[in-house]
């Protein structure tokens, strides 16, 4: 079983950079994939980036692409998001997963708490 702490949520303005982190518990967490996703009020978690076991493979919806980078120390059981450029649409709750790479969120079963990113334009 893993247990997943988020940290680094806030409020920004447009343009501006945050760095989300994911801290996982464990011996185990180095053998996940590890994805995150976002929720808006009223619409499905959507996947927005994911890294596999040992970083060689990252994927990203296409509406942060360029701006987001995932990537993973698994040294320090830690995943982390860069989000660069934030954009008022970017504004959700942030979650992170452990399990896979899919991007049907109904396909986790370890998730952390959220954390809120606000962007203001």
């Amino acid at each position: 079983q893993v247990q997943l702490v988020e940290s680094g949520g806030g409020l920004v303005q447009a343009g501006d950079s945050l760095r989300l982190s994911c801290a996982g518990s464990g011996r185990i967490f180095s053998t996940y994939a590890m994805t995150w996703f976002r929720q808006v009020p009223g619409k499905e978690r959507e996947f927005a980036a994911g890294i596999s076991r040992s970083s060689d493979t990252t994927v990203y919806v296409d509406s942060v692409k360029g701006r987001f980078t995932i990537s993973r120390d698994n040294a320090k059981n830690t995943m982390y998001l860069q989000m660069n450029s934030l954009k008022p649409e970017d504004s959700a709750v942030y979650y992170c997963a452990a399990g896979s790479l899919r991007t049907d969120p109904a396909t986790y079963n370890y998730w952390s708490q959220g954390t809120q990113v606000t962007v203001s334009s």
